[in-house]
């Protein structure tokens, strides 16, 4: 096999290996939060922001997929800022969450 030949293979073998390591990534991430809830109303709103955040991540894939290069680098800064504004408000919305069901029990 010559070199252009096995860099093509290595880059097809990286991008699939890290695709499937993403992705198991994001199933065990998802599997551990919903596990670690303390009721029913925390439970469902990690179902929700669980949710949004797989078809997130699926519409952002499918945009640097199909998207032109120029465009991608205005998807990835959206991406990221949604990213950290959602996981801010899902944040303090189970800690709201936990601290009225601790007031409940209290």
């Amino acid at each position: 096999m010559d070199q252009e030949t096995l860099g093509q293979v290595g880059g097809w073998v990286g991008g699939l290996l890290g695709g499937v390591i993403g992705v198991l990534g994001g199933v065990i991430g998802t599997y551990y939060a919903l596990k670690r809830t303390q009721g029913p109303r925390e439970r469902a709103l990690v179902v929700r922001a669980s949710i949004v955040c797989w078809m997130g991540v699926c519409l952002f894939a499918l945009g640097m997929w199909f998207l032109p290069t120029p465009y991608k680098s205005a998807l990835i800064g959206g991406y990221v800022v949604a990213l950290l504004l959602a996981v801010r408000h899902w944040n303090r919305r189970q800690a709201a969450i936990r601290a009225a069901e601790a007031n409940r029990g209290a």
